[in-house]
């Protein structure tokens, strides 16, 4: 069974659906990189795969709520193009952007790049952080 979180609760609706994604932009040149979101006590984080890319390929802002990943992963052709028989990986350029919950610090985002993977950490508010509260007996 999967625990009730802030990622999954009772009702199995996010709230205001804080991790909806705009998606790709309908374009012939862009693709939509996979990401996983998971979430601890103190923080949320965005994995996304980005192979054959480099720091300088990738943008990362944050403006009024909402996240925003973007950059281009380019076809490098080191074996002349008519000698390739199938080209499934996709190359061009992409954007995602994600509503985050209001719980998170927008000043202590981190973006970190590496191995071809872009984890951003999004930590969450004192007040988002659960807490356990002593109750005394009278």
């Amino acid at each position: 069974m999967i625990p009730k979180t802030l990622l999954n609760p009772p009702t199995g609706v996010l709230p205001f659906d804080m991790f909806h994604s705009f998606g790709p932009m309908l374009d012939k040149q862009t693709w939509t990189p996979p990401y996983d979101i998971y979430e601890t006590d103190r923080e949320i984080v965005l994995k996304v795969e980005l192979p054959e890319m480099h720091n300088e390929d990738v943008r990362v802002t944050l403006e009024n709520g909402v996240l925003t990943l973007r950059g281009e992963r380019k076809f490098k052709e080191t074996v002349n193009r008519e000698h390739y028989h199938r080209i499934e990986r996709k190359y061009g350029q992409f954007m995602r952007t994600f509503i985050l919950p209001a719980f998170i610090k927008g000043d202590k985002v981190v973006a970190e790049f590496k191995e071809g993977v872009l984890t951003v950490t999004l930590p969450k508010n004192a007040a988002a952080t659960p807490r356990q509260i002593e109750v005394e007996v009278l």
